[in-house]
Order: C-alpha cells, then structure tokens, then sequence
C-alpha cells in the first residue's frame, strides 16, 4: 500500500499561510474595486444602509457556524494525523448536518422578524430591504465555512483559497451591476442589490468548494488512502492520552464541545459589532445629527476606512488559519518549542508587514481618501486610527493561539470585556456632539488596544512565551524613520503630474526606505525570504 502521507496535498504552516496570503491580497485588492465604486454608485448614505444591515447577518452566521469550522478542521487535523480519511469524512457529514439544519431554522426567523427589526431596532427603516437580501446567504454560508474547514484540517489551503477568490470576483461584479440596476428603485433597493450580488458570489465559491472536494475525493479513492483502525496510529497503537479520550467521545460531543465556547466568543464580537451599529445611529440622533447624515457618516466610517485599515489583515488573517491546525498539532505532541517557534514566526510578520501601511495611512490619509473614495472628509478618520493599526493586526494570531491550545474560554472573556468597555464608551462619546462619529472611533480604538493586551497576556501565561520586545521596538523606530521620509517625499519633492503619481511615488520611497531599515535592523534578512520559497518545507 502506498503511504497515505504521500497521497495528501498538506503544506507546512509557512505554505499554508502563504497560500491563503496571496488569496488574502488578492481578494482585499479587488474587495477595493466595488469600495471604491460602489460610493459613486449609490453614494455614501447607500453604503450606510449596506453597512447597517451586514452586522445582522455576522450574527446569524456566527449564530449557524460559530466555532463548528475550527472545530471541524482541529478534528479533521487529529483525524489525518492517525491517517483516517475515513474518520475526517464523517466528521464533514456531522458539521454539514448541524449546520444546514441551523441555517434552515434561523432562516425561517430571519424571514419572520425583518420588518421588525427595520422599523425598531434601527433608526432607518429602508435597512428591511437590504436585510431581506441577505437571507439567501444563511445556508449558502454555512456550507461553505464547514468544507472550508475540513481543508484546513487538512492542511490543504488551495480549495480555500481557490474558492475565495472565484466569491470575491463573482461578488464584484453582481454587486455593482445590481446595486445600478436597482439605482432607479431608489437608494433602498440598490443597497439591497448589493447584498443580493454577495449572495451569488457566495452560491459561486460553495460550488467552487463542492467541485474540489469531489476532485480530492476521487484521488483518495483511486490511491486507496484508508488506513485500518488497529494500524493508523504511527506509534504502533499506543495511544497517547489525549487521543484516548478522543476516541471514547463522540464525535457530536467534541465537535460541540470545540464549537460552542468558540462561537460564544465570537458572538461576543458579532452582537458587538451589531450593538455597535444600533448604538452609534442612536447616539448620533441623539447629538442631533439627521438620520440621512448619521448614515452617511457612518457607511464613511464602516464602508471606507475600516477596510483601508483592514487591508493589511489578508496577512494575519492568513496566519490566524494556518496556525489552528499546526498549533493543535504541536500541542497534542507537546512540543512547546515549537508553539514558541510559531507564534514568533506569526507575530513578527504581523508587525513587520503592517507597520509601513499604518505610516501610510496616516502620512497620506488625504491623498488615499481623495483618490480612493473622491471623499476627503473621511482622511481625518483614518488618520485617527491608523497608528492603532498594528494592535489589529497582532490581536488574531493571538486570539488563534488560544483557541488551538484548547482555551477559546479566554478568548471569549478578553473579547468579552473589550465589548462592554466599547460599547459603553459609543454611547458615552459618540452622543456628545463635539465628538459626534469620532466618539465611535475612539470607543473602537481602545477596544483594540484592550483586547489585544488581554489575549497577549493569556498567551504569555499560558506557555511561558518571551515576547521580543526588540522586534516591537525596532519596527516603531522603523515607522517614524519612514513616517518622516514619506512626508518629506510627498510636501517637498513635487513632480509634474497628477495627484497619484505624487501618491504612487511618495509610497514607493517609504516601502523602500522602511524594508531598508528592517534589513539594517536584522527584522527580517535575505535568508527570510529564501524561506518564503515554496519549494521548501520551512518546519
């Protein structure tokens, strides 16, 4: 018999994690081409209304998904370790049944408790439209993100990322075409149409994901990969005590038991993102902003510089998946060495690839919001936030940490009391009207700072992890060296032309100079990127 090993598509968590990198930038950078149009289609107070009713349905999904694909990919990742495809296979039927039946039952609630929540909960009934566009996404979703994991738990990143990118194109290009063809309804009905060409680029993806698991299955038949029960353990049938335990629970029990304090820790985020839209249209009401403005402001914040500020995420996003599998690996071996190799590896890229994007928000926050959007008034906003930015792009391989070393309840706590300290301070600030939107924008920078402080502090105690306080220090002296050559470059050095060759040259100096800093410093060197080759195993 062949070794099934052989048979597998499994990167290592570099592979991986660049695989699902260059889906995640791709992605981001045409994500940008309907934020970019999308405003000049059904302008700002449109995207408002778009923005207004997505928080919905992040709750709903996290409601019918939650924590089951992590769980699924841990199981499946435990599973492929002892060789059993036969084993991952059935835990794939298991997520699908709990989760289609999930989405079958909330979207029946969904369908029931629209107009209500429109007209009540919201300050804007136009909102109902874009909810009822929404729905069809409940189901579609769900099977997705179950496939999506037992790839992952397989180490095998490409259908994910394959998937993901054949979404966001489909997405683009229904999302625009609808939203203008439903323009003439009324703003309403275009935002609806928008959400209507997320729910085809959604129905594209799934059947992307559907096509590839059939492919992958036929080649596990064709290889005959199973592997006998008694002879699927490496260690001669020893089993260890953790994969005792394992093998005497049932498979529903553990998948429920992983899920459940997953998904209650990202309801957390979910209601508090949701909160944190019915709360912000009601303080600024009460600041005395109109409903039309309130929107307006709000689809500027959520629908521009949130995602600006997100953009570099593709990467410890990308990180934050691949390290699920490979951690829980490394823990059910008890390789501490390991886990400590791997979250330095995570949370060095994240700093050193975020820090020169958070310099160029905030340099040229007007130059980007002017060319980006034709909107300047958002430059202040992003301004605001950019220097936070890096506690974003370290707090998800963090949070990944804990969830694989089987502590979803810390996470769930940290993001908890990030949650109330920000929806309080919303309500607090944002109603106030010297503060108005940026109220809001304050509340959501201190919750990123707190949550990330509190999942570093849970990992550090958790694994005795030395944080590398040089790196940190290196890369903020790195960011202020760039800062101020960007400056320089943009105000001083004017060149014939027009606003972006200033924008693309002023850019271009700071990446230069800021990966010149980071060679000098040793933050990354030329023996990195030789790593970075996907020819090689970086283990």
């Amino acid at each position: 018999m062949k070794n099934y090993n052989s048979t597998l598509r499994k990167q290592s968590f570099i592979q991986g994690t660049l695989i699902l990198l260059a889906a995640g930038i791709i992605n981001r950078m045409l994500g940008f081409i309907p934020r970019i149009a999308l405003p000049r289609i059904i302008g700002s107070e449109g995207v408002g209304l778009y923005q207004l009713g997505y928080p919905f349905f992040l709750v709903l999904m996290t409601v019918i998904t939650g924590g089951i694909p992590l769980a699924i990919a841990k199981m499946v990742a435990e599973a492929e370790g002892e060789n059993r495809p036969d084993k991952s296979r059935q835990i794939l039927r298991t997520g699908l049944a709990l989760t289609v039946g999930m989405a079958i039952l909330f979207t029946f609630i969904a369908l029931i408790s629209a107009s209500w929540v429109a007209t009540v909960l919201l300050p804007d009934p136009r909102v109902y439209y874009v909810f009822i566009g929404m729905i069809p996404m409940l189901g579609i979703v769900a099977v997705s993100a179950v496939y999506r994991g037992y790839f992952q738990g397989r180490q095998n990143m490409i259908p994910s990322a394959f998937s993901s990118v054949l979404e966001t194109i489909v997405r683009i290009l229904f999302m625009l075409w609808f939203s203008w063809l439903l323009l003439p309804k009324g703003m309403a009905f275009a935002a609806a149409g928008a959400m209507l060409g997320v729910t085809v680029g959604e129905i594209a993806g799934m059947l992307a994901l559907l096509w590839q698991y059939y492919v992958i299955l036929q080649k596990d038949k064709k290889s005959g990969s199973s592997v006998p029960e008694e002879q699927a353990n490496p260690t001669d049938g020893m089993l260890t005590l953790p994969a005792a335990e394992r093998k005497n629970t049932p498979m529903l029990t553990r998948m429920l038991g992983i899920a459940i304090p997953v998904t209650a820790g990202r309801l957390v985020g979910s209601f508090s993102y949701l909160l944190e839209s019915i709360i912000t249209a009601r303080s600024l009401a009460l600041a005395g902003i109109a409903t039309a403005a309130a929107t307006s402001q709000y689809g500027n914040l959520q629908g521009m510089v949130i995602p600006l500020l997100l953009l570099p995420g593709a990467l410890t996003s990308s990180l934050a998946v691949s390290l699920v599998p490979s951690l829980s690996e490394a823990a059910a071996r008890r390789d501490t060495p390991t886990i400590h190799k791997r979250l330095h590896q995570a949370l060095r890229l994240a700093l050193v690839t975020g820090a020169p994007f958070a310099v160029m928000m905030y340099i040229l926050a007007e130059p980007l919001c002017t060319l980006l959007y034709g909107n300047a008034d958002t430059a202040p906003m992003l301004r605001l936030m950019a220097p936070f930015a890096l506690f974003l792009y370290v707090q998800a391989p963090l949070q990944a940490a804990l969830q694989a070393m089987d502590r979803p309840g810390r996470a769930l706590v940290n993001t908890l009391i990030g949650a109330v300290v920000k929806i309080i301070l919303i309500f607090t600030l944002a109603s106030r009207p010297e503060y108005g939107i940026y109220g809001a924008i304050i509340a959501i920078i201190i919750n990123s700072i707190l949550v990330t402080l509190l999942h570093g502090y849970s990992v550090v105690t958790q694994i005795s992890l030395r944080l590398r306080l040089s790196d940190l220090i290196k890369t903020v002296a790195a960011m202020i060296i760039t800062g101020a050559g960007v400056h320089y470059v943009y105000t001083a050095i004017p060149l014939s032309g027009t606003q972006w060759i200033q924008f693309l040259y002023a850019a271009a100096c700071g990446m230069a100079l800021y990966s010149s800093l980071c060679l000098l410093t040793g933050l990354f060197s030329l023996r990195d990127l030789d790593r970075l080759n996907f020819l090689k195993r970086w283990r």
